[in-house]
């Protein structure tokens, strides 16, 4: 089933020293509070104004640079319901599905979509609907889509062990 979300839109090669800055690594250790920090650097208004449902649109290679899964614990913080951009880096991929936060590869939508947009995503259809039409995405495998749906890799095995 579609949702409407709200976007948010950044370019090509936003690190995760910029999705959540280094300085705070060891000093915040508190979930909740990561997220008052979330794109600080990029984006000033971003966690003070970032609503839970909204998504973020970026270009390539979104979450480059060190293994910092507080990258993706700041914006599940937050309620970001997902993240859509032309490329992920593969360690940001990952440490996102751990989490529980939807990843998407749709280069053919991102070009299309504009900060402030209202687009659609149906995981089931694999489809991203925004004004200029619908984009299709690689099916999400369904062990991937389990994770998510229940919050992350650790709830979704506590969930598997607890009911077999």
């Amino acid at each position: 089933m579609a949702t409407q979300h709200r976007v948010w839109k950044y370019g090509d090669n936003v690190n995760t020293d910029v999705i959540y800055p280094g300085k705070y690594t060891y000093s915040v250790l508190d979930r909740a509070e990561m997220g008052q920090y979330a794109l600080e650097d990029l984006d000033p208004t971003f966690a003070g104004n970032a609503q839970p449902g909204d998504v973020i649109v970026a270009g390539r290679n979104w979450g480059n640079g060190s293994s910092r899964e507080q990258a993706v614990i700041a914006l599940v913080e937050l309620g970001i319901h997902a993240v859509v951009a032309k490329s992920f880096a593969r360690i940001y991929f990952r440490n996102a599905i751990n989490q529980g936060l939807l990843v998407i590869e749709c280069p053919e939508a991102v070009d299309h979509i504009q900060h402030s947009d209202e687009i659609s995503i149906d995981v089931a259809s694999s489809t991203l609907t925004c004004s200029a039409g619908t984009f299709t995405f690689p099916r999400l495998p369904q062990s991937v889509q389990q994770i998510v749906e229940a919050g992350g890799l650790i709830p979704y095995l506590k969930n598997t062990y607890q009911n077999s």
